[in-house]
């Protein structure tokens, strides 16, 4: 029994360094939010002299109009959300019909879609941009007046194109477990297809819908690349990423505005993440059992 307790608090002594091990990069950061370019530049490990200057450091962020901050939240915040409801809705539709559909074809669409999370980004970004190039420049649309490059739309579409293997793929293990006999009992009912997947599937997969939210939310509120390839820099839309990389310029780099952005940027998600951890733990292990 002493023994047994001794190995305890060797593992809680144990978990707690590797906590701070994984924490210590926002930590630094947000040490260094409040000291001038110098003095993060000379000595990073240092408190700050004035932790007021983490405050006045913020203004200058979101106030300053060359690198638009403010919209970039805004811009962001539009794209993220609108991407997630995209992926949610149509990975769980075509989960639902993989499952669902005892076929040969159901099945071999599966595997294409766990296929496609092996494949590397850089092995198709040049392809992609420049199909959206073409697309921009020979089939825009008259109607809705947009192009696929420097647009809302575009930027939604690509990350709906990659976040959907990944969530298929989580669905589908989430689906199976779900009794087939419920649905049959809705259709006996007379429920619709429509009816049975809005008011009973999709209520049901509420616990691996924010599972999903939560990782690509991440993912689509701090990438880069694909940003900077369909929207550009210096366009009237830009996400936080590339906002916050205005504030680095050739020969000169504003380390306590970089910082601060870097850290405002990262805040939202992690509370969002705090707020649903309990979520998506039921998720990831109730679809890993049931699949």
């Amino acid at each position: 029994m002493k023994n047994r307790k001794i190995l305890l608090v060797l593992g809680e002594i144990g978990a707690a360094l590797l906590a701070l091990f994984y924490i210590s990069p926002l930590i630094l950061i947000f040490i260094n939010m409040g000291k001038k370019n110098v003095d993060i530049v000379t000595d990073p490990l240092a408190l700050p002299e004035n932790w007021g200057e983490i405050l006045t450091n913020i203004k200058r962020v979101v106030t300053d109009r060359a690198v638009g901050y403010g919209s970039a939240f805004v811009s962001s915040a539009i794209i993220t959300v609108c991407s997630l409801i995209c992926i949610v809705l149509f990975a769980s539709m075509a989960a639902w019909v993989i499952v669902r559909s005892k076929s040969k074809f159901s099945t071999f669409l599966y595997y294409v879609f766990v296929a496609m999370m092996i494949v590397p980004f850089q092995c198709i970004m040049y392809p992609l941009v420049s199909w959206f190039r073409t697309m921009s420049v020979n089939f825009t649309n008259p109607i809705f007046g947009f192009n696929l490059l420097r647009s809302y739309p575009g930027i939604i579409f690509a990350y709906t194109g990659f976040g959907m293997s990944m969530a298929v793929f989580m669905f589908c293990g989430f689906i199976k477990g779900i009794p087939y006999e419920i649905e049959e009992a809705a259709t006996i009912d007379g429920c619709s297809k429509f009816q049975i997947y809005t008011r009973i599937i999709l209520p049901m997969l509420k616990p691996i819908i924010v599972t999903v939210m939560i990782l690509d939310s991440i993912w689509l509120w701090n990438d880069y690349l694909l940003p900077l390839l369909i929207l550009g820099k210096g366009n009237a839309i830009q996400t936080l990423p590339l906002a916050v990389s205005n504030f680095a310029g050739a020969y000169f780099k504003e380390w306590e505005l970089i910082l601060t952005s870097a850290f405002l940027a990262i805040l939202p998600v992690l509370i969002f993440f705090l707020i649903a951890q309990k979520q998506i733990i039921a998720g990831m292990t109730e679809g890993a059992v049931k699949s």
